[in-house]
């Protein structure tokens, strides 16, 4: 298929759809950690929503009506639980974004599933401030839409050195301020060793310094989803990078929710 694809999620506990609106291997970012390869700079291709629209049809009912769940997803795991805008690139950057929506819309409402699955959407926030995407969040929050809006750095330095981006954390913060008015928000950050240093002082404290100033300026963030390699990097720079322990998440964790905020970690 083009666009979907099924992931069994270890965060999830199950079954999550993935709707790649990025099968050209592009992004407008560049994560050191990315498991994309062949990444390239760039942003969503044409999408041909009727193409969209068959496969997500065609696969729900493999899934609810067929036999996927006993021939390809272990028995603890036989439950669908999202669907997932993610894939291979940032999905805000297609520019019908706000119509990928609409069909997944027409699709849950056929399968009866408004509201009894998530939609996600999986993004880095740098388009929040486009028109077509705070229309489509709009729809998703009716549809009991989630935002996973990508945090994994506060320091203009470490954008840089993450995700090789030049956005600002002011930037950031505004696309994520947009984004907590529209739908529902989860931040979500990826933390690891880089040279086997894990993250400094300076950056843990820039990140907490920016959940606190969320907190103190009302934004209804639903929590923090922390989290550490869980696949290998395709980057140039994977053999720098491993995951931390446990331990070292877990005692991070216990500083972010001090802030007072929900955290859920993944190692």
């Amino acid at each position: 298929m083009t666009y979907v694809y099924p992931v069994v999620s270890r965060r999830a506990g199950g079954v999550s759809v993935g709707v790649n609106l990025n099968p050209n291997n592009a992004c407008n970012w560049r994560c050191l950690y990315c498991q994309v390869p062949g990444l390239q700079r760039g942003s969503a291709p044409e999408i041909d929503l009727p193409v969209l629209e068959r496969e997500l049809t065609d696969f729900l009912q493999q899934v609810l009506h067929g036999d996927f769940m006993q021939t390809h997803v272990p028995e603890s795991a036989r439950r669908l639980n999202d669907i997932a805008l993610s894939g291979n690139g940032e999905p805000t950057s297609s520019r019908v974004f706000a119509d990928v929506i609409e069909v997944i819309a027409r699709v849950m409402a056929q399968f009866d599933l408004i509201g009894k699955i998530k939609l996600v959407l999986i993004t880095n926030g740098s388009l929040m401030d486009k028109t077509y995407v705070q229309t489509g969040l709009r729809l998703m929050a009716t549809l009991g839409g989630e935002v996973w809006f990508k945090l994994d750095s506060a320091t203009r330095d470490g954008l840089r050195l993450i995700n090789n981006t030049e956005i600002t954390p002011e930037r950031v913060f505004a696309n994520l301020e947009i984004a907590a008015a529209l739908c529902p928000t989860w931040l979500q950050t990826c933390v690891f060793a880089l040279d086997g240093e894990p993250p400094s002082a300076t950056e843990q404290r820039a990140y907490l310094d920016f959940i606190r100033r969320a907190i103190n300026r009302g934004l209804h963030l639903q929590g923090v989803l922390l989290y550490g390699l869980a696949r290998d990097s395709q980057q140039p720079e994977a053999p720098r990078l491993s995951a931390l322990p446990a331990a070292w998440l877990n005692a991070f964790a216990a500083q972010i929710e001090h802030c007072g905020v929900a955290v859920k970690v993944s190692a």
